[in-house]
């Protein structure tokens, strides 16, 4: 533990702004928490749940060590069972009839190593994210985009733009830090305007300029329309966007019918507001769009996020100061999952799993005996493939998916028929805990070190405090 009135820098464990925040030992042994006045994510500030972390550091209701069966075991004996069920199911029935369902609340260094083991030793890419059910739409629509998953904006943007859209996204209870920002730069430059595009009033629409409250659904009808308004306004960027796009032509054409009445009449809106919104779009250079779960989380999820990035690409608003399209993350460490090709359709680094110069460099780097060579199951096929039987044995990490995933109910039918299931968690009562044949402790925020990387791609710190319990 850290001495009294001595300060580690560590970063929030919450959500995907990835603020910096300064823990500091009391002579009575409570924990104060502060923001970090040097970490560019936040300049110091935190919100309600951040500046609450020191209450949350107690050892009540923590799992603090391994059992099986319910009974308390100690870590030799919980891991040699796990090993050797898994190897023993392995062999009586393959490399897919295992799994590991991990979370983007996991440091960056245990997701590799876990990918690592499941996709280079055990040889199948049976591993997802809780991240799947909040940012698979994104890393899909960027992949569609720029052929890898890459967020071209940073938090910077947000203080220099003259329009930020805000779609899909309440930031004021979601991504808190990002609303100061946003509210600060507007008090400092009043002309800045902000659009919440959402089909509900929610506290955000406070620091918006135009709220729209279009129909559901209906966000590709507006972002195509913006598109075809560009064309005809002659703004896209015929120059840049041939030297660096390919498609264009398709997108004008898929888009070119979304009139603004035709707009009006599939969102709802009135056409004197998608006609202001248009026009505020066009008429300013430094646009940001952000975007989170409301785009992310749709049956039609990768498109919503291609029809934004479209305009930007098309008026070439992006990779510039000040404009771009902004994917905003949920988890502390979403991305740095996926940097680590945490996911059961990608590698390492961003590489592809069906490209074999890419398995050959993942491998050699790795050193490994094998590697998958097609995509795994993903987050919903996976806990399917649990409940037919085809997968026999998971690994669940730091997540409870019995509560999270859709049709909760069949995710805990099947787990609790499944031959064997390991759950690695902090706390020592979960829905998932209750099915675990095995449950091993995990350390928390605030007792390991490792890294997690933001919605910006900033790559931070987790650093210890407090003795491993």
């Amino acid at each position: 533990m850290t001495q009294p009135d001595q300060s580690v820098k560590t970063t929030c464990p919450y959500c995907g702004v990835g603020c910096g925040v300064i823990a500091t030992a009391k002579p009575d042994g409570r924990i104060s928490i502060k923001g970090d006045p040097d970490h560019p994510a936040n300049f110091g500030r935190l919100c309600s749940k951040g500046t609450a972390l020191g209450e949350t550091l107690g050892l009540d209701g923590r799992l603090l060590s391994p059992e099986i069966g319910g009974r308390r075991a100690g870590w030799d004996e919980a891991l040699n069972l796990v090993a050797d069920r898994f190897r023993e199911t392995i062999e009586a029935h393959g490399p897919d009839s295992v799994a590991f369902y991990v979370s983007g609340q996991i440091l960056t260094e245990d997701y590799y190593v876990a990918n690592k083991l499941m996709k280079g030793f055990i040889g199948s890419a049976n591993i997802d994210t809780n991240s799947r059910l909040c940012m698979a739409s994104s890393v899909a629509g960027h992949r569609r985009a720029f052929g890898s998953d890459t967020v071209p904006g940073c938090y910077d943007d947000l203080d220099q733009a003259d329009v930020i859209v805000l779609t899909g996204s309440n930031l004021l209870w979601c991504h808190p830090v990002l609303y100061q920002r946003i509210a600060a730069a507007k008090q400092k430059r009043p002309e800045m305007r902000v659009v919440l595009i959402d089909p509900r009033r929610t506290k955000t629409a406070d620091l918006a300029d135009m709220h729209l409250a279009l129909a559901p659904d209906s966000d590709i009808a507006l972002f195509n329309g913006l598109l075809t308004r560009i064309s005809d306004a002659d703004l896209v960027r015929s120059e840049w966007t041939g030297k660096h796009t390919t498609g264009l032509q398709a997108a004008l054409g898929a888009a070119h019918d979304w009139t603004p009445e035709a707009v009006a009449r599939a969102t709802g809106l009135p056409l004197s507001d998608v006609e202001a919104f248009y026009s505020l779009w066009c008429g300013s250079e430094k646009v940001v769009t952000c975007y989170s779960q409301g785009v992310n989380q749709s049956s039609h999820g990768t498109d919503k996020v291609n029809a934004i990035i479209n305009c930007h690409l098309a008026t070439a608003r992006i990779g510039k100061p000040g404009m771009g399209p902004f994917s905003l993350t949920g988890q502390p460490n979403a991305m740095g999952g996926r940097e680590v090709g945490g996911l059961a359709n990608m590698l390492a680094a961003h590489m592809e799993i069906e490209n074999p110069d890419h398995r050959a460099l993942v491998r050699d780097f790795w050193g490994s005996p094998a590697i998958a060579s097609r995509p795994g199951l993903k987050a919903v096929d996976m806990f399917r493939a649990v409940a037919d039987g085809r997968i026999k044995a998971i690994w669940i990490m730091g997540t409870n998916p019995v509560v999270s995933m859709p049709e909760a109910d069949n995710v805990a039918d099947a787990l609790g028929r499944c031959p064997f299931v390991v759950v690695s968690d902090v706390v020592d009562d979960t829905d998932t805990l209750r099915l675990a044949h095995v449950r091993l402790p995990a350390l928390a925020w605030g007792e390991k070190s490792g890294t997690v990387t933001n919605s910006e791609r900033r790559i931070s710190r987790q650093r210890p405090f407090l003795p491993a319990p």
